[in-house]
């Protein structure tokens, strides 16, 4: 976290959020993590500025700790039957609520305006801890007068809440805010409509309007939000787990060769961390260096005067590895050759594809996780997953791609070479 280069702290804070609130859960590591991270709000190397994924807009890393540790206390307030961890985990995150309290509760007060607001968001969202109770008076001015007119909305979503709680009337930031939302859609319906003879200046309307550096809804740990998964109908029996094809018979090498079982390596997946060795934010190098093979092919674009690059085959793997900005930000696992990552120990690579379509479906944790693409393949956005397909001859089988969030529109982020080579 306080690394001297920027892409490690980047890196580090989105692994808090994949690693240990990973679907809106704590696990053993979460409280102890949160009181750590606690004790590292005053070091001065906290107010370094970056861009945190996945919120918009520049913040200093000490607001962006504290919006993490908002997230941890939102998700604290639940029951273990809201699906957000076990017993003893919930339990722990609980009895961290008030050691976090004293910690925090210094910020509130802090000059920078993100700082502050962050600061105040946990602290509301703290309150709700019973032996923290009695300290809402002493806030509930602070949170209507910086939380319930801020720009980011899930900030005005705890005012909200948080003062409704409290016994206080929020009737006026409730017509606010419906006001807010209804101005939003209307400027943006006339923004769109080159009729209407007020789009110029419904454009102009949107743009000086804040940005809303809410982060996005998989991360919002907003009541309404919250699903449990999604059990099957009673006349709808859970689907087989896949089965990987049989590879070819031994010695054979022709173009379709499939790898047996045995020749393939074995490997895991953790959602929006990585899959296997390799961990989403890597360089090439990195890769190169874990895999200990060289990339067989290396693919560029050029932008401006620099040069970008794309992808990277490490055929010996059976992976192709896909950048931006020179930082891993997908892996695509060969069909024929690649690694079988399992998934509950179900494989993923060298599959039917319908097969695992509908054994993913039906333990999909959310009912608006699943997407297509424009070429029909399945993506899973709880679990940063896309299942394409790759010819074998005449079948075709199962090349999974495991995703940044970022990654998750197929079409747009995808190079060309993908589309056509598979």
């Amino acid at each position: 976290m306080l690394a001297t280069d920027p892409a490690r702290r980047v890196r580090a804070v989105g692994d808090l959020y994949r690693l240990l609130l990973n679907q809106g859960q704590v696990f053993p590591a979460t409280a102890p993590a949160a009181l750590v991270l606690a004790c590292l709000l005053d070091d001065p190397r906290t107010l370094s500025e970056d861009r945190w994924e996945p919120r918009a807009g520049r913040r200093p890393l000490r607001a962006e700790l504290l919006n993490w540790l908002a997230s941890f206390a939102d998700i604290a307030r639940l029951d273990v039957e809201d699906g957000v961890g076990t017993a003893q985990n919930l339990a722990a995150a609980r009895t961290a609520r008030p050691i976090l309290h004293d910690r925090i509760a210094d910020f509130c007060d802090a000059d920078d305006p993100l700082v502050k607001e962050a600061a105040l968001a946990v602290t509301a969202l703290l309150l709700s801890d019973p032996a923290l109770a009695s300290s809402a008076p002493r806030y509930a001015p602070a949170v209507r007068e910086v939380l319930a007119v801020s720009a980011d909305s899930y900030y005005r979503w705890i005012a909200r809440e948080r003062l409704a709680a409290w016994g206080e009337d929020v009737t006026g930031l409730v017509t606010a805010e419906q006001e807010r939302r209804a101005a939003l859609d209307r400027a943006g319906e006339l923004a769109e409509d080159p009729f209407a003879g007020q789009q110029e200046q419904a454009i102009r309307w949107l743009e000086e309007q804040p940005e809303d550096t809410a982060a996005p809804k998989r991360l919002d740990r907003r009541c309404e939000d919250r699903t449990a998964p999604i059990p099957a109908a009673p006349h709808e029996p859970a689907p087989e787990p896949p089965v990987a094809v049989p590879g070819s018979e031994a010695g054979y090498r022709g173009p379709w060769r499939i790898a047996r079982q045995e020749e393939r390596a074995e490997w895991t997946f953790t959602p929006y961390a990585g899959v296997g060795p390799l961990h989403f934010g890597m360089t090439l190098e990195e890769i190169a260096r874990v895999l200990g093979e060289v990339p067989a092919v290396s693919s560029y674009s050029r932008h401006g005067e620099d040069q970008q690059l794309n992808y990277a085959d490490f055929t010996e793997s059976g992976i192709r590895a896909l950048f931006h900005d020179g930082r891993l930000g997908c892996v695509a696992a060969d069909a024929l050759t690649g690694p079988q990552v399992r998934l509950d120990a179900a494989p993923l690579t060298g599959c039917t594809p319908s097969h695992v379509e509908d054994w993913l479906v039906h333990r999909t944790t959310r009912p608006d996780s699943l997407a297509y693409s424009v070429a029909g393949d399945p993506v899973f956005a709880d679990l940063g997953l896309a299942i394409r397909s790759q010819r074998a001859g005449d079948i075709v089988l199962t090349r999974p791609l495991f995703l940044l969030p970022d990654w998750l529109d197929l079409w747009h982020a995808l190079p060309s070479e993908e589309w056509n080579g598979s």
